[in-house]
Order: structure tokens, then sequence, then C-alpha cells
């Protein structure tokens, strides 16, 4: 196997960890759609869009609005100031598509620091390791071996702003080194890709009456990872990070002193560009648009494309239907958590992406325990199209350390 070959399979596994198939030309043809057929957002490091934690992992992947614990700078950075500790830190692992490779794995450390009454400062590193690669030239023999490799460091910032509302923003630097500097099939030296994101992040919280008991409601809004494009070689065309917009809501109820359950529900849209219909043109032999927009140059004017660009799917009557695509982009995920004497959790789930945007749809369930100023959580994914699936069997644990009982 060349080395080119084996550096365009690293791209290749990265760029497909989220997505059923990928369109690698960066465009489709004009019948693509008709049907219903792949139209997925094409995204660099798609790393940073996996649940890193169990507590979310096992409710379906929400997190706009749960209650906020120690993993809150992957969700929405603007829960922290309602956090109830001085401080504290987490470590999760996860075993990625052990279905498909045996060694991929994501380990994620996150803390955070109560500076007052109404500030909150925290971190979090997230290491992502492709696995071992052999290299070999075109007669088959080993000229090396490396573990492709992506990480992110992140720092926040979170306020309280009223009684009832808070914000925040997280600074993101972002290194993926997949190749090892091997060369191209033209020649070309590769890089690793490197981007600076930024997140912000908001949240609601208010406390309810329900019937004789009480209990609280929540809404929250984050934007993540809007940053550069990621290039792996000097002359490539940049790819998009995952930039993500979600929404959440929260209800919990007290149904006495021992018992809590809370329903969560959030909704996902990538504020990416969603790659055009082209076709040649029979005089000039060029590429044309001829449904859907041309990618634009800048992230911001990108992002506020994302939301009217959808080439469209086909109709019965023969009209393509943007607005409908536009509907497909729209992930979503529900979950609910129990709770016995803030000791015991029970939790589910349920994630649910369009076929045509990435076919991801799984049920989640798991379970959490806190000891004092330790608790310990863990997540099992059971996808619903089939256990061939490279999620299935996905395991989560996480193991955090809370300085609210501790006498600082």
């Amino acid at each position: 196997m060349s080395k080119g070959f084996k550096s365009g399979l690293i791209a290749l596994i990265t760029g497909s960890l989220l997505v059923t198939a990928i369109n690698l030309s960066g465009q489709i043809s004009s019948g693509e759609l008709a049907g219903g057929k792949l139209n997925t957002i094409q995204t660099s490091v798609p790393f940073l869009t996996i649940a890193p934690d169990s507590r979310s992992g096992a409710m379906g992947d929400v997190g706009a609005a749960t209650t906020p614990d120690v993993n809150s700078l992957h969700w929405n950075i603007g829960k922290y100031a309602f956090i109830d500790s001085k401080g504290g830190f987490a470590i999760s692992y996860t075993p990625w598509l052990r279905n498909l490779i045996p060694d991929i794995n994501l380990a994620y450390l996150t803390g955070f620091y109560r500076v007052d009454n109404q500030q909150v400062v925290s971190g979090s590193l997230r290491y992502f390791s492709l696995g071992n690669i052999i290299f070999t030239d075109i007669t088959g023999t080993v000229t090396g071996q490396y573990n492709p490799n992506e990480f992110a460091v992140d720092a926040g910032y979170s306020r309280l702003f009223t009684d009832n509302f808070s914000g925040g923003i997280a600074f993101r630097f972002i290194r993926s080194d997949l190749t090892s500097g091997q060369m191209t099939s033209d020649g070309q030296a590769t890089k690793p890709g490197i981007s600076f994101a930024t997140d912000l992040g908001f949240y609601y919280q208010n406390d309810i009456d329900v019937g004789t008991s009480d209990g609280q409601w929540a809404a929250g809004v984050s934007i993540t990872n809007m940053g550069t494009p990621v290039s792996y070689t000097v002359d490539a065309e940049k790819t998009p990070i995952p930039t993500n917009l979600r929404l959440g809501g929260r209800f919990t109820y007290n149904i006495d002193d021992y018992n809590t359950v809370s329903f969560h529900a959030d909704l996902n849209k990538l504020l990416v560009p969603t790659p055009p219909v082209k076709e040649e043109d029979t005089i000039s032999g060029d590429l044309v648009v001829i449904r859907g927009k041309e990618t634009p140059g800048s992230v911001v004017a990108g992002m506020f494309q994302s939301f009217y660009d959808a080439p469209g799917v086909l109709k019965g009557d023969g009209s393509y239907s943007s607005f409908q695509e536009e509907m497909h982009e729209i992930a979503y995920s529900v979950g609910a958590e129990y709770w016995y004497r803030n000791q015991f959790a029970i939790r589910a789930g349920y994630f649910h992406e369009h076929s045509t945007k990435g076919n991801r749809k799984y049920f989640t369930v798991g379970v959490g325990l806190q000891l004092n100023v330790f608790s310990l959580d863990f997540s099992y994914l059971v996808p619903t199209n089939g256990q061939n699936s490279p999620l299935a069997n996905t395991l989560r644990f996480t193991l955090g350390f809370d300085f609210a009982n501790l006498d600082l």
C-alpha cells in the first residue's frame, strides 16, 4: 500500500467518523437528491462533535439546558455560573467506533473553578487517537508507523447576569495531525491542520410550583466551534470546522424529598454551508451551480447562509423543496434522568439524524453514582439501524471530583 493511499485512508477515516458517507468532491450531481439520497454537510475535525462525557451521552446527547455539571464546557459554557460548587474536574474515556477499527478512542479532561458568586473559569483538553497506522511503499515494505491524532484545548469564562440568567465564552485551539508529514500522490507534503475557535453560550433557569411539589424549568442556547477552516496541505482547499447551533430545554420535577426526575430536549444544526448541486456547462466545460449556493469565503457569511442554501429535495410534482432539506439538517435528541437522594441516577435518551444528513439514530442508557466528592458515570449506545453500525456497543466512562463538599 502506497504512502499516498495510506494518507488518504487516514483522512477518509477521520472525515467519516460521524456520517455514513461523504462526498469527496465537495459537490453533488443534479440527480443526487432525487429519492432522498445523501447530501451530508462536510466538515473537518468531526471529533469536536462527539459527546465526551457519560452523563449527556446516556441521555441522547442532550446538554444545552441540563443541570450544570463539570462537563458544561462542551455543551453550554453559560451553565457554569449556576453550578453549586467551588470547583471540580472530571476525566472521561470513550472507545470509539470499535466495530470499525479496534484502537480509536477519545479522552476528555475538564475542570472549573468558581472565582466568586458571579464568575466561573473553566478549561478542558480533548484528545482523539485514531489508532496505529502502518505505512508501506508500493512493494508492501513497511516504511514506518504512526498514530494519527487530534486534540483541542479550551479556556472558558462564565458569568451570572441576573438571578436566573447567565452567559459565557470559550476559546479553543485545535490541532489535527493525520499523516505525520507524508507526501500526497501529487508530491505535496502534508501538515497538521490548525484552527482557532470560539464558543458562546447562554442559559436561563427558574423555579416553579408543580401541584403540591416544586420543580424547575430551564432553556439554553449555544453556538460552538466558530472558527477558522482547516487544510492539511499548502494548496488544498480549506474545509470548515463543525460550527454548531444547539437549542435546548429542561423540566425538572421534585417528586418528594428523595426522588427527582428531569426531561430534556435539544435541537442541533450545523452552521456550515450545504454542498450545492453542480453540472458541467456544455460550452465552457466548467462546473456551474444549478441549485443551492456557492460556499462563501467568510466563515460568518457561511454561518448565515447555512439557513437557506440547501439545494432542495425532489418532490412528487417535480419541483425541489429547499425548506424541506433545511429541516432535514436539524438533528434532535431527547433524554430523561432520575435521581434518588442525589446519589444514584438512571438515564435514557434518543438521538435522531435524518438519513440524508448522516443517518445517526440511536438509543442511549446509563447510570450515575455520586459518593461525597467522587462521582462515577457510565453510558451505553444502542443504534437503531442494526448492530453492524460502527457506533454499536459504544461505551463511555466518566470519573468526577467535586470540591462542593470540601472545606477549602
